[in-house]
Protein backbone atom coordinates (compact mmCIF):
# COMPACT_ATOMS: atom_id res chain seq x y z
CA UNK A 1 0.00 0.00 0.00
CA UNK A 2 1.39 3.26 -0.93
CA UNK A 3 2.09 5.73 2.40
CA UNK A 4 -0.63 8.60 2.11
CA UNK A 5 0.47 12.38 1.87
CA UNK A 6 -0.68 14.90 5.10
CA UNK A 7 -3.01 17.06 5.27
CA UNK A 8 -1.67 19.37 2.94
CA UNK A 9 0.22 17.30 0.39
CA UNK A 10 3.46 15.86 0.70
CA UNK A 11 6.11 17.57 -1.60
CA UNK A 12 5.82 21.34 -0.93
CA UNK A 13 7.95 23.99 -2.38
CA UNK A 14 8.76 26.72 0.02
CA UNK A 15 8.18 28.97 -2.65
CA UNK A 16 9.98 32.35 -3.16
CA UNK A 17 8.72 35.34 -3.67
CA UNK A 18 9.25 37.18 -7.12
CA UNK A 19 9.91 40.96 -8.01
CA UNK A 20 10.63 42.98 -10.89
CA UNK A 21 13.23 44.57 -11.64
CA UNK A 22 12.22 47.57 -9.32
CA UNK A 23 11.54 45.28 -6.35
CA UNK A 24 7.87 45.38 -6.43
CA UNK A 25 5.80 42.07 -6.31
CA UNK A 26 5.42 40.14 -9.80
CA UNK A 27 2.14 38.21 -9.26
CA UNK A 28 2.34 36.98 -13.31
CA UNK A 29 5.92 35.79 -12.12
CA UNK A 30 4.58 34.13 -9.21
CA UNK A 31 1.81 32.71 -11.32
CA UNK A 32 4.55 31.56 -13.64
CA UNK A 33 6.65 30.25 -11.21
CA UNK A 34 3.68 28.41 -9.16
CA UNK A 35 3.10 26.65 -12.33
CA UNK A 36 6.21 25.82 -13.38
CA UNK A 37 6.67 23.89 -9.66
CA UNK A 38 3.22 22.27 -9.51
CA UNK A 39 3.49 20.95 -13.87
CA UNK A 40 6.98 20.52 -14.13
CA UNK A 41 8.19 19.83 -10.70
CA UNK A 42 6.13 17.44 -9.35
CA UNK A 43 4.92 19.60 -6.29
CA UNK A 44 1.68 18.89 -4.87
CA UNK A 45 1.88 22.24 -2.43
CA UNK A 46 3.35 25.57 -2.48
CA UNK A 47 3.57 27.35 0.95
CA UNK A 48 3.97 31.04 0.90
CA UNK A 49 5.39 34.41 2.59
CA UNK A 50 7.60 31.84 4.80
CA UNK A 51 11.42 32.94 5.36
CA UNK A 52 12.24 32.04 1.75
CA UNK A 53 9.08 33.72 0.46
CA UNK A 54 11.04 36.87 2.31
CA UNK A 55 7.74 37.60 4.49
CA UNK A 56 9.55 39.96 6.34
CA UNK A 57 9.71 42.41 3.93
CA UNK A 58 6.63 42.21 2.32
CA UNK A 59 3.41 43.93 3.19
CA UNK A 60 -0.45 42.72 4.36
CA UNK A 61 -1.54 43.74 0.87
CA UNK A 62 1.32 42.10 -0.94
CA UNK A 63 0.99 38.83 0.79
CA UNK A 64 -2.64 38.57 0.23
CA UNK A 65 -1.88 39.50 -3.30
CA UNK A 66 0.40 36.27 -3.86
CA UNK A 67 -1.85 34.11 -2.59
CA UNK A 68 -4.97 35.21 -4.98
CA UNK A 69 -2.41 35.14 -7.61
CA UNK A 70 -1.21 31.17 -7.05
CA UNK A 71 -4.30 29.88 -6.04
CA UNK A 72 -5.76 31.16 -9.12
CA UNK A 73 -2.67 29.49 -11.38
CA UNK A 74 -2.40 26.13 -9.47
CA UNK A 75 -5.34 26.42 -6.85
CA UNK A 76 -7.44 23.80 -8.10
CA UNK A 77 -4.33 20.44 -8.41
CA UNK A 78 -2.10 21.75 -5.75
CA UNK A 79 -2.82 23.05 -2.06
CA UNK A 80 -1.98 26.58 -1.45
CA UNK A 81 -0.70 27.62 2.22
CA UNK A 82 -0.05 30.90 3.35
CA UNK A 83 2.36 31.82 6.11
CA UNK A 84 0.63 34.26 8.32
CA UNK A 85 2.95 34.19 11.41
CA UNK A 86 3.87 37.10 13.23
CA UNK A 87 5.56 38.67 16.70
CA UNK A 88 2.07 40.39 17.37
CA UNK A 89 -1.08 38.43 17.98
CA UNK A 90 -3.44 40.16 16.39
CA UNK A 91 -1.73 41.11 13.33
CA UNK A 92 -1.47 37.37 12.61
CA UNK A 93 -4.99 36.92 12.94
CA UNK A 94 -5.48 39.38 10.66
CA UNK A 95 -3.15 37.91 8.03
CA UNK A 96 -4.53 34.71 8.85
CA UNK A 97 -8.55 36.11 7.42
CA UNK A 98 -6.75 37.54 4.42
CA UNK A 99 -5.30 34.40 3.53
CA UNK A 100 -8.66 32.65 3.86
CA UNK A 101 -10.47 35.41 1.56
CA UNK A 102 -7.88 34.68 -0.77
CA UNK A 103 -8.42 31.64 -1.15
CA UNK A 104 -5.60 29.81 0.80
CA UNK A 105 -5.95 26.56 1.84
CA UNK A 106 -4.27 25.98 4.63
CA UNK A 107 -1.76 28.38 7.10
CA UNK A 108 1.82 27.94 8.62
CA UNK A 109 2.11 30.23 11.77
CA UNK A 110 5.32 30.58 13.09
CA UNK A 111 5.53 30.86 16.89
CA UNK A 112 6.11 34.61 17.82
CA UNK A 113 10.07 35.12 17.77
CA UNK A 114 12.47 37.71 19.49
CA UNK A 115 10.25 38.74 22.34
CA UNK A 116 10.52 35.13 23.65
CA UNK A 117 6.89 34.65 25.32
CA UNK A 118 6.76 31.83 27.54
CA UNK A 119 5.14 28.41 26.08
CA UNK A 120 2.16 29.02 27.74
CA UNK A 121 1.98 32.58 26.09
CA UNK A 122 3.13 31.10 22.74
CA UNK A 123 0.26 28.61 22.79
CA UNK A 124 -2.17 30.76 23.74
CA UNK A 125 -0.94 32.68 20.54
CA UNK A 126 -0.94 29.62 18.60
CA UNK A 127 -4.87 28.67 19.71
CA UNK A 128 -6.08 32.17 19.01
CA UNK A 129 -4.39 32.31 15.05
CA UNK A 130 -6.31 28.72 14.48
CA UNK A 131 -9.52 30.01 16.06
CA UNK A 132 -9.03 32.97 13.57
CA UNK A 133 -10.51 30.69 10.39
CA UNK A 134 -11.85 27.96 9.41
CA UNK A 135 -8.69 26.66 7.64
CA UNK A 136 -6.40 23.94 8.64
CA UNK A 137 -3.09 24.95 10.74
CA UNK A 138 0.48 24.10 10.17
CA UNK A 139 2.80 25.34 13.49
CA UNK A 140 5.65 26.14 12.48
CA UNK A 141 9.08 24.92 14.72
CA UNK A 142 11.99 26.72 14.01
CA UNK A 143 13.79 27.63 17.75
CA UNK A 144 17.03 28.85 15.97
CA UNK A 145 15.14 31.70 14.15
CA UNK A 146 12.65 32.39 16.78
CA UNK A 147 14.64 32.17 20.10
CA UNK A 148 11.64 30.14 20.96
CA UNK A 149 10.90 26.57 20.92
CA UNK A 150 7.78 24.30 20.71
CA UNK A 151 7.95 21.98 23.95
CA UNK A 152 6.96 18.53 23.79
CA UNK A 153 4.05 19.29 26.53
CA UNK A 154 2.60 22.37 24.03
CA UNK A 155 2.77 19.96 21.05
CA UNK A 156 0.44 17.69 22.79
CA UNK A 157 -1.78 20.38 24.16
CA UNK A 158 -1.87 22.07 20.71
CA UNK A 159 -2.79 18.61 18.76
CA UNK A 160 -5.86 18.70 20.86
CA UNK A 161 -7.48 21.91 18.77
CA UNK A 162 -9.47 20.46 15.89
CA UNK A 163 -7.55 23.22 13.39
CA UNK A 164 -3.53 22.50 14.72
CA UNK A 165 -3.29 19.68 11.95
CA UNK A 166 0.22 19.58 11.36
CA UNK A 167 3.86 21.03 12.04
CA UNK A 168 6.37 22.66 10.04
CA UNK A 169 9.73 21.35 11.58
CA UNK A 170 12.84 22.60 11.41
CA UNK A 171 14.30 22.34 15.74
CA UNK A 172 16.44 19.65 14.73
CA UNK A 173 15.02 17.32 17.56
CA UNK A 174 13.67 13.90 16.17
CA UNK A 175 13.22 12.76 19.95
CA UNK A 176 10.93 15.19 20.16
CA UNK A 177 9.25 14.77 16.74
CA UNK A 178 8.89 10.88 17.53
CA UNK A 179 7.32 11.62 20.89
CA UNK A 180 4.71 13.80 19.54
CA UNK A 181 4.16 11.91 15.70
CA UNK A 182 3.54 8.50 18.49
CA UNK A 183 1.20 10.65 20.51
CA UNK A 184 -0.76 12.62 18.07
CA UNK A 185 -1.93 12.62 14.76
CA UNK A 186 0.11 15.68 14.14
CA UNK A 187 1.46 15.47 10.34
CA UNK A 188 5.28 16.01 10.40
CA UNK A 189 6.97 17.92 7.98
CA UNK A 190 10.65 18.59 7.31
CA UNK A 191 11.23 22.03 6.94
CA UNK A 192 15.17 21.41 6.58
CA UNK A 193 15.70 19.42 3.21
CA UNK A 194 18.29 17.25 5.09
CA UNK A 195 15.80 15.19 7.32
CA UNK A 196 13.10 14.94 4.32
CA UNK A 197 13.91 11.62 4.22
CA UNK A 198 14.94 10.95 7.84
CA UNK A 199 11.60 12.33 8.85
CA UNK A 200 9.37 10.04 6.16
CA UNK A 201 11.24 7.19 7.74
CA UNK A 202 10.03 7.51 11.15
CA UNK A 203 6.05 8.26 9.61
CA UNK A 204 6.75 11.83 8.39
CA UNK A 205 4.24 13.59 6.15
CA UNK A 206 6.54 14.85 3.56
CA UNK A 207 8.70 18.32 3.33
CA UNK A 208 8.50 21.99 2.72
CA UNK A 209 11.72 22.35 0.80
CA UNK A 210 13.58 25.61 -0.19
CA UNK A 211 15.88 22.96 -2.41
CA UNK A 212 12.31 22.45 -4.32
CA UNK A 213 12.34 25.96 -5.38
CA UNK A 214 15.32 24.87 -8.02
CA UNK A 215 15.35 20.91 -8.02
CA UNK A 216 11.54 19.96 -7.33
CA UNK A 217 11.97 16.54 -9.18
CA UNK A 218 15.15 15.34 -7.35
CA UNK A 219 13.49 16.47 -4.03
CA UNK A 220 10.30 14.55 -4.83
CA UNK A 221 12.68 12.34 -6.47
CA UNK A 222 13.41 10.58 -3.02
CA UNK A 223 10.39 10.21 -1.44
CA UNK A 224 8.50 8.86 -4.50
CA UNK A 225 11.31 6.26 -3.64
CA UNK A 226 10.81 5.64 -0.21
CA UNK A 227 7.20 5.85 -0.75
CA UNK A 228 7.72 2.83 -3.66
CA UNK A 229 9.53 0.63 -1.26
CA UNK A 230 12.90 1.65 -2.90
CA UNK A 231 14.75 2.18 0.33
CA UNK A 232 18.24 1.88 -1.25
CA UNK A 233 17.38 4.12 -4.08
CA UNK A 234 15.54 6.44 -2.09
CA UNK A 235 18.94 6.85 0.09
CA UNK A 236 20.89 7.30 -2.93
CA UNK A 237 19.16 10.09 -4.40
CA UNK A 238 19.54 11.66 -1.22
CA UNK A 239 22.94 11.49 -0.85
CA UNK A 240 23.29 12.42 -4.31
CA UNK A 241 20.95 15.50 -3.62
CA UNK A 242 23.23 16.46 -0.44
CA UNK A 243 25.65 18.46 -1.84
CA UNK A 244 23.30 20.83 -3.72
CA UNK A 245 20.99 21.15 -0.08
CA UNK A 246 24.35 22.10 1.30
CA UNK A 247 25.32 24.82 -1.04
CA UNK A 248 21.92 26.50 -0.93
CA UNK A 249 21.29 26.49 2.69
CA UNK A 250 24.60 26.92 3.50
CA UNK A 251 26.67 30.28 3.09
CA UNK A 252 23.92 32.71 2.39
CA UNK A 253 20.41 32.50 2.69
CA UNK A 254 18.47 29.97 1.36
CA UNK A 255 15.90 33.05 -0.31
CA UNK A 256 19.59 34.25 -2.18
CA UNK A 257 20.85 31.06 -3.22
CA UNK A 258 17.45 29.75 -4.62
CA UNK A 259 16.37 33.05 -6.93
CA UNK A 260 20.17 33.49 -7.95
CA UNK A 261 19.42 29.72 -9.42
CA UNK A 262 15.98 30.60 -10.86
CA UNK A 263 17.00 33.63 -12.42
CA UNK A 264 20.23 31.96 -14.44
CA UNK A 265 17.45 29.79 -15.93
CA UNK A 266 15.13 32.06 -16.84
CA UNK A 267 12.30 31.59 -14.14
CA UNK A 268 10.84 34.26 -12.51
CA UNK A 269 12.06 35.62 -8.95
CA UNK A 270 13.96 38.50 -9.73
CA UNK A 271 15.86 40.26 -6.83
CA UNK A 272 15.66 39.69 -2.96
CA UNK A 273 14.58 42.92 -0.81
CA UNK A 274 17.22 44.16 2.08
CA UNK A 275 18.55 43.80 4.12
CA UNK A 276 19.64 40.47 1.88
CA UNK A 277 21.53 41.05 -0.89
CA UNK A 278 21.74 39.53 -4.37
CA UNK A 279 23.92 36.50 -5.01
CA UNK A 280 27.06 38.14 -6.76
CA UNK A 281 28.32 36.20 -10.52
CA UNK A 282 30.79 34.23 -8.63
CA UNK A 283 28.45 32.30 -6.27
CA UNK A 284 25.88 32.21 -9.08
CA UNK A 285 28.11 30.47 -11.33
CA UNK A 286 28.88 27.51 -8.65
CA UNK A 287 25.73 27.24 -7.33
CA UNK A 288 24.85 26.39 -11.08
CA UNK A 289 27.78 24.42 -11.99
CA UNK A 290 26.42 22.55 -8.93
CA UNK A 291 23.34 22.22 -9.87
CA UNK A 292 23.83 21.28 -13.44
CA UNK A 293 26.41 18.41 -11.82
CA UNK A 294 23.36 17.50 -9.42
CA UNK A 295 21.24 17.10 -12.35
CA UNK A 296 23.51 15.11 -14.79
CA UNK A 297 24.54 12.68 -12.46
CA UNK A 298 20.46 11.73 -10.89
CA UNK A 299 20.38 8.71 -10.65
CA UNK A 300 17.58 7.92 -13.90
CA UNK A 301 14.12 7.55 -12.99
CA UNK A 302 12.51 3.73 -12.47
CA UNK A 303 9.14 2.71 -12.41
CA UNK A 304 8.22 2.74 -9.10
CA UNK A 305 4.38 1.73 -8.59
CA UNK A 306 1.42 3.83 -8.39
CA UNK A 307 1.81 7.38 -6.86
CA UNK A 308 1.06 8.03 -3.14
CA UNK A 309 -2.13 9.24 -2.53
CA UNK A 310 -0.70 13.31 -2.35
CA UNK A 311 -4.02 15.02 -3.16
CA UNK A 312 -4.28 17.92 -4.85
CA UNK A 313 -6.55 20.24 -2.38
CA UNK A 314 -9.48 20.49 -4.49
CA UNK A 315 -11.72 18.11 -1.95
CA UNK A 316 -13.49 19.74 1.03
CA UNK A 317 -11.78 17.36 3.34
CA UNK A 318 -8.61 18.70 2.60
CA UNK A 319 -9.47 22.18 2.77
CA UNK A 320 -10.84 21.91 6.22
CA UNK A 321 -8.17 19.44 7.89
CA UNK A 322 -10.87 17.10 8.20
CA UNK A 323 -9.89 13.05 7.62
CA UNK A 324 -6.77 13.78 9.11
CA UNK A 325 -4.92 11.08 11.16
CA UNK A 326 -5.58 11.25 14.74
Amino acid sequence: MPISAGPLGRTAAAMVTPFDAAGELDTDGARRLAGHLVDEGGCDALVLSGTTGESPTTSDAEKAALVRAVVAEVGDRAYVVAGVGSSDTRHSAALARDAEAAGAHGLLVVTPYYSRPTQEAVARHLRTVADATGLPVLLYDIPGRTGTALSTGTLLRLAEHPRIVGVKDCAYDLVKSSRVMADTGLAYYAGCDEFALPLRAIGGAGCISTVANVAAPLVRGVLDAYDAGEHGLAARRHLALAPLTEAVMTGQPGTVAAKALLNARGLPAGPVRGPLLDADPALTARLLELLARVEAEAEPERKLGPEPDAGTGTGTEARTGAGVRR
